[in-house]
Formats: C-alpha cells, sequence, structure tokens
C-alpha cells in the first residue's frame, strides 16, 4: 500500500502497559511506509530503543519532560493528565508550528482527550488510541456520560448498563474511585470532560479484534455516530518476528531468562500455571497468604510473578504490601519459580509447558493469554480489569473466576481445586481457548485486523493529500 511516507504523531500516556502497545501499534504502521514521530518522557524513552535499529529513518522522536506528582494515590490518574496537558500543550504547539512537515494526523491514548482541543487549534484530526477493548471502553463512557449516584455509598449498590449489549452490571466497590465522585471535585470533572473528548475525536483505533467484542464495536460506532472505529489488534510483535528477539517489553527481567526457559522445558506440556497481577498491582498480605497457600495445597507447578513496591510506595503511611511468606520458596523448589520484579511474560505464555494464567485482567495481560490459548484465571483488582473479566468468563466463556480484588477473596483450599482443574485437558474453558487463539491468529494474518488496519492506513493516507 503506497502512503508516500504519510507523518503522523503518536502519542502514548506514559505508562509501560499504554506506551507499550500504541508501539506495536507504530511498528504496523512503520512497516506500511509511514513515518511516525513518537512523542515520550525521558524516562520512557528506553522503550522506544529497539524499534529504532528497524526503521532508523521512518521512526522519530519528540522527548518531552515528566511532571513532578505528589497527589495522594485516588487522585494520581487525573493528576497526572492534568499535569500532561499543562506541561507538554505549549511544548507541542511550538513544536507542530515550527516542523517543516508536521504530521497530519495525532493519535493518542485515551487518557489525552486534551490533545484533541490540541488538534482543532492546529487542523488536524484527533485519533483516539485504546489499549482496553471494547466493552472496557463502553463502561468507561457510560460512567462519564451518566455518573452512578450512590447516596448511601453502600458498597453492594448495583450500577447497571442497560444501553450497553448484554445490560451488564457491576456492584459499587468494582466501578473505578475517578468514576464514583465526580461532582463539585475539580480533578474529577476534568477527568471525565478528558474522557468524553474522546467521544468529539476524529476517530478510533482499538488494540482488539472484531471476533472478541463484535457487538461492542457495533455499539461504539452507533455511541459515537460514525463508523471511524477500527479495530487492529492483537498488536503484539509477531513471534518469529525481527523485534521478538531482543524487544525490552517494558521492562528487564529479575531472573535470566535462559534460566527460566530452562525450567521450563523441563515441563511437560500444559502442565504450568503462570501468575502474574501486571505492572501495577501489588498484593495485599491477605491476598498473598491465600495465593501462596493455594498454590501450596494445589499440588501444581507454576511460575509466580510478584511485583515489588516502588520506594515512593512503600513509604506510604499504612501501605499493606504482601511479603511471600517465610519458607515458601524454600518448600517449593523443583515446583514453583518465583520471579521478583518484571517477568518475559509474552515468552513465558507462549511456552508449551504454560497451561493457565492467573491474571489481574490487564487488557494486555488478557491479550497475551488469548494469544497463547491458555486458560485464564482472573483476579480483577480494579480499572476496566472487571469488564474484562466478566467479558472473558460470561461471554466468552474462557476462563475460571478466582478472586475478585480484596472483597472477593476465596478459602486457600478452594483457590487450590481452581489451580488444578484449570490444567485439565478436558476443560471447556480450554477448548474455547483454543478456538479464540486461532481467531486472534487469523485477524492479524490477513482477517479483520488486517483489513482494518489497511483501511485505516488508507484514511491516514487521503488526509496526508
Amino acid at each position: 500500500m503506497s502512503t508516500n511516507g504519510v507523518h503522523i504523531a503518536a502519542y502514548p500516556y506514559p505508562t509501560s502497559g499504554h506506551i507499550i502497545p500504541l508501539l506495536d501499534l507504530a511498528h504496523r504502521l512503520l512497516t506500511r511506509g509511514l513515518t511516525v514521530t513518537v512523542f515520550v518522557t525521558t524516562s520512557n524513552l528506553p522503550l522506544l530503543q529497539p524499534y529504532f535499529s528497524t526503521h532508523p529513518s521512518s521512526l522519530k522522536h519528540l522527548v518531552l519532560p515528566s511532571p513532578d506528582i505528589t497527589a495522594p494515590p485516588q487522585k494520581r490518574l487525573p493528576a497526572t493528565m492534568r499535569a500532561l496537558r499543562d506541561l507538554h500543550y505549549p511544548i507541542l504547539l511550538q513544536w507542530f508550528r515550527s516542523h517543516s512537515s508536521p504530521p497530519v494526523a495525532i493519535i493518542s491514548d485515551f487518557f489525552l482527550g486534551w490533545t484533541n482541543d490540541l488538534a482543532c487549534e492546529l487542523g488536524v484530526p484527533r485519533l483516539v488510541f485504546s489499549p482496553s477493548g471494547a466493552f472496557g471502553m463502553s463502561v468507561a463512557l457510560s460512567l462519564c456520560h451518566d455518573p452512578p449516584e450512590n447516596d448511601d455509598q453502600d458498597i453492594n449498590f448495583q450500577v447497571s448498563f442497560p444501553k450497553i449489549p448484554n445490560s451488564p452490571a457491576f456492584t459499587w466497590w468494582q466501578i473505578p474511585a475517578h468514576y464514583r465522585s465526580l461532582k463539585g471535585d475539580l480533578d474529577l470533572e476534568f477527568f471525565r470532560n478528558n474522557m468524553l473528548s474522546n467521544t468529539v475525536s476524529w476517530g478510533m483505533v482499538f488494540n482488539s479484534f472484531v471476533e472478541l467484542e463484535r457487538v461492542y464495536f457495533m455499539h461504539m460506532k452507533k455511541e459515537l455516530g460514525n463508523d471511524r472505529v477500527w479495530a487492529v489488534g492483537p498488536v503484539l510483535p509477531p513471534e518469529n518476528g525481527d523485534l521478538q528477539e531482543y524487544i525490552v517489553r517494558g521492562g528487564v527481567s529479575s531472573v535470566p531468562c535462559h534460566e527460566l526457559m530452562n525450567w521450563l522445558d523441563a515441563r511437560p506440556e500444559n502442565s504450568v500455571v503462570y501468575v502474574c497481577f501486571g505492572s501495577r498491582a501489588v498484593l495485599t498480605q491477605r491476598q498473598m497468604d491465600v495465593l501462596t497457600a493455594g498454590l501450596e495445597l494445589s499440588g501444581v507447578q507454576f511460575v509466580l510473578c510478584v511485583r515489588v513496591p516502588r520506594e515512593d510506595e512503600q513509604k506510604q503511611v499504612n501501605a499493606d504490601h504482601g511479603m511471600i511468606p517465610d519458607g515458601f520458596e524454600d518448600h517449593m523448589v523443583g515446583r514453583g519459580f518465583v520471579i521478583k520484579g518484571w517477568a518475559p511474560q509474552v515468552s513465558i505464555l507462549s511456552h508449551r509447558a504454560v497451561g493457565a494464567f492467573v491474571t489481574h485482567c490487564g487488557w494486555n495481560s488478557v491479550l497475551e493469554g488469548i494469544t497463547a490459548g491458555v486458560v485464564m484465571l482472573t483476579w480483577p483488582m480494579g480499572a476496566d480489569q472487571y469488564s474484562n473479566a466478566k467479558l472473558l468468563v460470561d461471554e466468552l466463556g474462557v476462563a475460571i473466576r478466582a478472586c475478585e480484588g480484596t472483597q472477593n477473596i476465596p478459602k486457600s483450599a478452594e483457590l487450590a481445586r481452581l489451580l488444578a482443574i484449570s490444567l485439565e485437558e478436558t476443560r471447556p474453558e480450554r477448548v474455547l481457548a483454543k478456538e479464540l487463539c486461532a481467531a486472534a491468529a487469523s485477524a492479524v494474518e490477513g482477517g479483520s485486523s488486517d483489513t482494518n488496519l489497511d483501511e485505516f492506513i488508507k484514511q491516514l493516507g487521503d488526509l496526508g493529500k
């Protein structure tokens, strides 16, 4: 497809879970002839590094300063969104206006809704990049359009969404805090308006695929009033692609990768449970105790990845950061492999020995689990994770509901039972997971996502003219 090097800007929200999928999309655009300038903060520049040698002339970047955020945890997201706007808006405005051949469009993360104002001022279209799925986005936008009211603050209050297909409902504690109390709070009003700006942007691009969320893509097009909604995922690097060998997917593993792979190589097919809660969640002590006891009682072989709290998290008053119980690793020698820090998740999930995945249901992890064809055990913690878990368990049937946040934690014996049955070859979830894995592969190998990407690039090419 000829795009004559059409130049676009890609602006990710500056956390690894948001940057990585947008860089993967940028890689797809670059391989199809576009020129991409990525706006990146200094601390996240290493994530961009592996792409430079593959795209030495067509990949550009602009390094932006990182904001200094001192907000409490529950206000951190809206405070960061506001600080990014205040810090970056004038820099980007000046950069565009002084550039000899500026981008013809901006594609930016859904947490950067204010870039629609920037795009309007510059006279270029802004496209939303959603690192979450269409179901999660449908719920988020509904919460912004019609904030739920729970005057009694009853934690078991039901929030229903009758306008969304399948009329999903969630209990109050499953609704993220920044959607629960919007009235009169300036930070949360900014968050709401920022998210609603996504609905008036020129188009939306999702790291998902039609076969995964067909009814929700139809719903998004209806809500937005146009067909400029493209599902182009999963945008993971190809298994045998040029980036896969050396790409650092958000961090360096805390254990030598070959040591872990050798350990997995010695295990039978579909005999290992992989346990990981993403790049942001830190378990409480109760969660950690139930998890480790469940793993010990289950008899399964496992790889357990636990995140080490950052220094600023360790200083938080009354912080409850779960520690692996003393003696657990010694008891589990030969049966369990423990990683403290970042894990090479894509490599682990794609290993033949791994048959199940205990996940917090962050969207990147969901797509990586689907792409690997493993049975998932869901343990959502916040954000869009409850809607993702509902999609996996109740609608797609590829996952087993294990735990929910700090509210619904089973006894360790029940968790042990779920861990054991997740590896059974005859589980209906395994059959459906393999079918969904094949659908994901087809989507990006000439199927729906490739077709959508072609159409998306064609429209970008038309903008360039």
